[in-house]
């Protein structure tokens, strides 16, 4: 998942639920607030007084190390069955 300053939370949670402590780092309690389903990172940061490049750069190295730790699957093996 590439994350931008105009992803909404949920959607971003929703991907990787790992990613909450990120908020909460932030002092974001995103996951059981209301506006958390509609509302983008940066309109989040404005909220909080934060700069949203901040927690995209951090939500992106995390998507970045994950994927770079998920095993891949050899679909050759299937081809033809």
């Amino acid at each position: 998942m590439l994350v931008t300053k105009d992803s909404v939370i949920t959607d971003i949670l929703e991907e990787d639920i790992d990613t909450a402590e990120y908020f909460f780092e932030m002092g974001m309690y995103c996951i059981g607030c209301p506006s958390s389903f509609g509302e983008t990172l940066e309109q989040a940061c404005a909220v909080h007084g934060m700069d949203p490049e901040d927690l995209v750069n951090a939500l992106n190295d995390h998507f970045a190390r994950k994927g770079a730790a998920a095993p891949t699957a050899d679909v050759s093996a299937h081809e033809g069955a």
